[in-house]
Protein backbone atom coordinates (compact mmCIF):
# COMPACT_ATOMS: atom_id res chain seq x y z
CA UNK A 1 0.00 0.00 0.00
CA UNK A 2 1.06 3.56 -0.69
CA UNK A 3 2.54 5.51 2.20
CA UNK A 4 -0.19 6.82 4.47
CA UNK A 5 0.57 10.51 4.03
CA UNK A 6 -2.48 12.65 4.34
CA UNK A 7 -2.91 15.00 1.41
CA UNK A 8 -2.26 18.07 3.61
CA UNK A 9 1.07 16.63 4.74
CA UNK A 10 1.84 15.51 1.17
CA UNK A 11 1.16 19.08 -0.03
CA UNK A 12 3.57 20.57 2.51
CA UNK A 13 6.33 17.97 2.13
CA UNK A 14 6.22 16.93 -1.55
CA UNK A 15 3.96 19.10 -3.69
CA UNK A 16 5.27 22.53 -2.60
CA UNK A 17 8.93 21.68 -3.38
CA UNK A 18 7.96 19.99 -6.68
CA UNK A 19 5.88 22.97 -7.90
CA UNK A 20 8.48 25.45 -6.63
CA UNK A 21 11.10 23.67 -8.73
CA UNK A 22 8.84 23.22 -11.79
CA UNK A 23 7.69 26.85 -12.04
CA UNK A 24 10.79 28.51 -10.52
CA UNK A 25 9.04 30.20 -7.61
CA UNK A 26 11.31 32.14 -5.28
CA UNK A 27 9.02 31.84 -2.23
CA UNK A 28 6.73 29.11 -0.91
CA UNK A 29 3.99 31.75 -0.74
CA UNK A 30 3.94 31.86 -4.57
CA UNK A 31 3.15 28.14 -4.82
CA UNK A 32 -0.54 27.64 -5.69
CA UNK A 33 -2.67 25.96 -3.06
CA UNK A 34 -6.14 24.51 -2.96
CA UNK A 35 -8.41 27.05 -1.25
CA UNK A 36 -11.79 25.28 -1.27
CA UNK A 37 -13.84 22.55 -2.86
CA UNK A 38 -17.47 23.36 -3.68
CA UNK A 39 -19.90 20.51 -4.31
CA UNK A 40 -23.08 21.60 -6.05
CA UNK A 41 -26.19 19.74 -7.18
CA UNK A 42 -29.06 21.30 -9.11
CA UNK A 43 -32.38 19.62 -8.43
CA UNK A 44 -34.86 20.96 -10.96
CA UNK A 45 -37.49 18.37 -9.97
CA UNK A 46 -37.72 20.11 -6.59
CA UNK A 47 -40.17 22.58 -8.16
CA UNK A 48 -42.77 19.78 -8.28
CA UNK A 49 -41.58 17.61 -5.36
CA UNK A 50 -40.29 19.36 -2.22
CA UNK A 51 -38.96 16.10 -0.74
CA UNK A 52 -36.27 15.99 -3.45
CA UNK A 53 -34.43 18.87 -1.74
CA UNK A 54 -34.42 17.09 1.63
CA UNK A 55 -33.09 13.95 -0.05
CA UNK A 56 -30.44 16.02 -1.84
CA UNK A 57 -29.37 17.70 1.41
CA UNK A 58 -29.06 14.31 3.15
CA UNK A 59 -27.04 12.79 0.28
CA UNK A 60 -24.71 15.80 -0.04
CA UNK A 61 -24.17 15.86 3.73
CA UNK A 62 -23.19 12.18 3.61
CA UNK A 63 -20.87 12.70 0.65
CA UNK A 64 -19.12 15.80 2.02
CA UNK A 65 -19.12 15.03 5.73
CA UNK A 66 -20.43 18.54 6.35
CA UNK A 67 -23.99 19.92 6.44
CA UNK A 68 -25.22 20.92 2.98
CA UNK A 69 -27.43 23.96 2.40
CA UNK A 70 -30.28 24.60 -0.02
CA UNK A 71 -29.79 27.02 -2.89
CA UNK A 72 -32.77 29.13 -3.86
CA UNK A 73 -33.85 30.60 -7.19
CA UNK A 74 -32.96 34.24 -7.76
CA UNK A 75 -35.90 35.15 -9.99
CA UNK A 76 -39.25 34.01 -11.36
CA UNK A 77 -39.24 31.91 -14.56
CA UNK A 78 -42.80 31.11 -15.60
CA UNK A 79 -41.87 28.51 -18.25
CA UNK A 80 -40.29 26.35 -15.53
CA UNK A 81 -43.04 27.10 -12.95
CA UNK A 82 -40.29 28.65 -10.86
CA UNK A 83 -40.84 31.39 -8.29
CA UNK A 84 -38.24 33.56 -6.60
CA UNK A 85 -36.70 31.99 -3.44
CA UNK A 86 -37.87 28.44 -4.25
CA UNK A 87 -35.30 25.77 -3.28
CA UNK A 88 -33.79 24.36 -6.49
CA UNK A 89 -30.44 22.91 -5.47
CA UNK A 90 -27.98 21.89 -2.78
CA UNK A 91 -24.42 23.06 -2.17
CA UNK A 92 -21.62 22.57 0.33
CA UNK A 93 -18.24 24.33 0.57
CA UNK A 94 -15.30 22.44 2.08
CA UNK A 95 -12.17 24.13 3.39
CA UNK A 96 -9.00 23.11 5.26
CA UNK A 97 -8.97 19.59 6.78
CA UNK A 98 -12.41 18.54 5.52
CA UNK A 99 -11.42 19.64 2.02
CA UNK A 100 -8.25 17.49 2.05
CA UNK A 101 -10.14 14.54 3.57
CA UNK A 102 -12.83 14.76 0.84
CA UNK A 103 -10.20 15.09 -1.92
CA UNK A 104 -8.41 12.01 -0.65
CA UNK A 105 -11.65 9.97 -0.62
CA UNK A 106 -12.52 11.30 -4.09
CA UNK A 107 -9.16 10.32 -5.61
CA UNK A 108 -8.60 6.99 -3.86
CA UNK A 109 -12.12 5.57 -3.50
CA UNK A 110 -14.76 7.36 -5.57
CA UNK A 111 -13.14 8.03 -8.97
CA UNK A 112 -11.94 4.40 -9.32
CA UNK A 113 -15.60 3.31 -8.94
CA UNK A 114 -16.65 5.13 -12.14
CA UNK A 115 -17.62 2.63 -14.81
CA UNK A 116 -15.42 2.62 -17.98
CA UNK A 117 -13.18 5.32 -16.49
CA UNK A 118 -10.35 6.56 -18.73
CA UNK A 119 -9.26 9.72 -16.95
CA UNK A 120 -10.83 13.13 -16.50
CA UNK A 121 -10.65 15.98 -18.99
CA UNK A 122 -8.22 18.77 -18.20
CA UNK A 123 -10.39 21.77 -19.12
CA UNK A 124 -9.81 24.62 -16.69
CA UNK A 125 -11.58 27.99 -16.44
CA UNK A 126 -8.61 30.18 -17.41
CA UNK A 127 -7.75 31.10 -13.80
CA UNK A 128 -6.42 27.77 -12.51
CA UNK A 129 -9.77 26.49 -11.19
CA UNK A 130 -11.31 23.18 -12.24
CA UNK A 131 -14.85 21.80 -12.20
CA UNK A 132 -15.49 18.08 -12.41
CA UNK A 133 -18.97 16.94 -13.46
CA UNK A 134 -20.21 13.63 -12.09
CA UNK A 135 -23.29 12.10 -13.69
CA UNK A 136 -24.32 9.73 -10.89
CA UNK A 137 -24.17 10.39 -7.16
CA UNK A 138 -24.20 6.62 -6.52
CA UNK A 139 -20.46 6.30 -7.23
CA UNK A 140 -19.85 7.68 -3.73
CA UNK A 141 -19.62 4.83 -1.18
CA UNK A 142 -21.44 7.00 1.40
CA UNK A 143 -24.69 6.78 -0.62
CA UNK A 144 -26.98 3.90 0.35
CA UNK A 145 -28.26 2.46 -2.94
CA UNK A 146 -31.51 1.25 -1.34
CA UNK A 147 -32.50 4.81 -0.40
CA UNK A 148 -31.80 6.43 -3.80
CA UNK A 149 -35.04 7.58 -5.47
CA UNK A 150 -33.50 9.23 -8.52
CA UNK A 151 -30.00 9.28 -9.96
CA UNK A 152 -28.68 12.85 -9.86
CA UNK A 153 -25.54 14.47 -11.19
CA UNK A 154 -23.35 16.91 -9.33
CA UNK A 155 -20.44 19.29 -9.90
CA UNK A 156 -17.26 19.46 -7.84
CA UNK A 157 -15.32 22.71 -8.22
CA UNK A 158 -11.70 22.94 -7.11
CA UNK A 159 -10.80 26.57 -6.36
CA UNK A 160 -7.06 27.22 -6.14
CA UNK A 161 -4.79 30.22 -5.79
CA UNK A 162 -3.15 29.33 -9.12
CA UNK A 163 -2.92 32.20 -11.60
CA UNK A 164 -2.88 30.09 -14.76
CA UNK A 165 -4.41 26.83 -15.97
CA UNK A 166 -0.94 25.23 -16.19
CA UNK A 167 -0.32 25.90 -12.49
CA UNK A 168 -3.77 24.61 -11.54
CA UNK A 169 -3.29 21.47 -13.63
CA UNK A 170 0.13 20.83 -12.08
CA UNK A 171 -1.30 21.29 -8.57
CA UNK A 172 -4.20 18.87 -9.06
CA UNK A 173 -1.96 16.41 -10.91
CA UNK A 174 0.43 16.39 -7.95
CA UNK A 175 -2.48 15.63 -5.63
CA UNK A 176 -3.17 12.56 -7.79
CA UNK A 177 -6.13 13.58 -9.94
CA UNK A 178 -6.22 11.10 -12.86
CA UNK A 179 -6.21 13.45 -15.86
CA UNK A 180 -6.09 11.99 -19.36
CA UNK A 181 -3.92 13.15 -22.29
CA UNK A 182 -1.37 15.15 -20.31
CA UNK A 183 1.48 16.07 -22.59
CA UNK A 184 4.18 16.55 -19.97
Amino acid sequence: MENTLTLKKKYDEEIVPALKKEFGYKSVMQVPKLQKIIINQGIGEAVADKKMIDTGVDEMTAIAGQKAVQTKSKKDISNFKLRKDMPIGVTVTLRRDRMYEFLERLIRVTIPRIRDFRGIKNKFDGHGNYTLGITEQIIFPEINLDKVNKIQGLQISFVSSAQTDEEGLALLKEFGMPFKNINK
